[in-house]
């Protein structure tokens, strides 16, 4: 059976220091840096918060996480000096970073918890997210505020927790672990990162002409008539883990042909099966999974080491629902795989040209599901003094992120948070439940038997 977790009533109190703003250390370049045209689309304006956890070290004895991460970030930001400048929407709305070393927001805070009583599995849903993120009035806006908020919790066992929101424009994950583990080299005492940063946003800016050469079904303008968009406040949030037992439970549903089908692509089209049933939309509702790939090495020449800025497409595979829910797991993961392989160099160029010729618009939201692989970024790596992170991933509604996890039993696996509506989220952990039963006395399965009930 799967393992998941809902939300745990511990409450606890934070005592906030006052938010400070960090400025480079040294004087940086003044200039205005134009973003490409891949950071700047509408999907990608926002800020989204990443949660690290990390342990108390008795051999880092009395320091303070807090000031050596503080110090660490004036040091960081002389390299990374576009962060601790503001954008600025040009003609076109076209996105720039005023490079004036406004600085980024820091805030230092204490809660009286210890990491124990945060449970057994860590992972989402957390308690009181709020606190562990303190949204400094006027700074979620895009413009003209902080690109960075740092917001380290000191809790009474010697272990933190750090939270760093980070408007999405500047980077996507490999450029934000690229930009943490500068800040924690900084923090162990170097003087330089080992991966300088580099900007040339160029590469990936449109062409001219010009010319929309791809099919971009994740931009098509759908209305949505049958109210199927979900509102946050309805939300609930649980998390599943998956480890090589739920794994090799779904690919007993994966047909011959598509054998060579990769974990996270199996696991995407059990998720968006398992949705879809959950949702219970119009059976001729057009469903869109939406899932994010990294094209850093389908350039070439390639992007540059050092580049940090936004490199991935969110291509959709598109199924109506009723075909989702009645035709077997194959059905949805050949759609999953078919898009994920449309990525090319080609076809972020076109995504680009596609955001200058359309105005920047948004992905479609209606119907849509997104999902990112996260587990290969490095993000329980990155070390500040005290050790790899116990936990560290994304902390966002807008999409499942896939983060590394090691359950309470030791088995290595992924976790992937689910938002979705009380009454949906309970028919959803039943459909998956139901799909990782294991028959003992006869370890085949009836692929029909198992999803007969699914229909719509």
């Amino acid at each position: 059976m799967s393992q998941q977790t809902t939300t745990t009533p511990l409450t606890f109190t934070v005592r906030r220091h006052e938010p400070e703003l960090i400025l480079p250390a040294k004087p940086t370049p003044r200039e205005l840096k134009p973003l490409s045209d891949i950071d700047d689309q509408e999907g990608l304006r926002f800020h989204i918060p990443v949660i690290h956890i990390y342990q108390s070290n008795p051999k880092m004895g009395n320091k303070n996480p807090a000031s050596v991460i503080r110090h660490a970030l004036a040091k960081a930001l002389v390299f990374y000096y576009p962060f601790a400048g503001r954008l600025k929407e040009g003609p076109g709305r076209k996105l720039m970073v005023d490079c004036l070393g406004q600085g980024a927001l820091f805030i230092e805070a204490e809660a009286d918890v210890t990491l124990k009583q945060f449970g057994v599995e860590l992972q989402p849903p957390f308690p009181c997210r709020e606190e562990l993120l303190y949204d400094v009035p006027g700074s979620s806006r895009i413009l003209d505020s902080p690109l960075l908020l740092i917001q380290v919790t000191r809790l009474l066992c010697g272990a933190f927790i750090l939270v760093v929101r980070v408007s999405h424009t500047m980077c996507d994950a490999f450029g934000y672990v690229q930009f943490l583990t500068a800040l924690s080299e900084m923090a162990k005492g170097a003087s330089t990162p080992s991966t300088l940063p580099v900007w040339q946003r160029e590469l990936l800016c449109a062409r001219d002409p010009p010319r929309v050469t791809c099919v971009h079904h994740e931009y098509d303008k759908v209305a949505d008539t049958d109210g199927i968009t979900i509102p946050l406040e309805i939300m609930e949030t649980r998390s599943f883990f998956f480890g090589p037992t739920e794994i090799s439970a779904i690919r007993r549903f994966v047909p011959t042909h598509l054998k060579r089908c990769t974990t996270f692509e199996v696991l995407t089209a059990c998720l968006w099966r398992c949705r879809t049933i959950a949702l219970q939309p119009n059976p001729n509702d057009e469903m869109r999974m939406m899932t994010i790939v990294n094209a850093r090495l389908k350039f070439n020449p390639r992007i540059p080491v050092g580049y940090y800025g936004n490199v991935f497409a969110y291509p959709a595979a598109i199924s109506k629902a009723r075909d989702l829910c009645n035709k077997p797991l194959g059905h949805a993961l050949e759609l999953v795989m078919k898009a994920k392989s449309e990525v090319t160099e080609e076809y972020l160029k076109s995504v680009a040209d596609l955001m200058v010729i359309k105005g920047r618009p948004n992905f479609t939201t209606v119907g849509s599901y997104i999902v990112s692989d996260v587990t290969r970024s490095g993000l329980l790596e990155i070390d500040f003094g005290w050790g790899n992170a116990v936990y560290a991933g994304p902390d966002y509604h807008v999409a499942g992120f896939y983060t590394r996890h090691i359950n309470h039993k030791g088995e290595s696996g992924i976790v992937v948070p689910i938002w979705l509506p009380c009454v949906a989220m309970k028919r959803f952990a039943k459909e998956l439940d139901i799909m990782l039963a294991r028959d003992h006395n006869n370890d085949h399965v009836n692929q029909e038997h198992v999803l007969a009930h699914s229909k719509l």
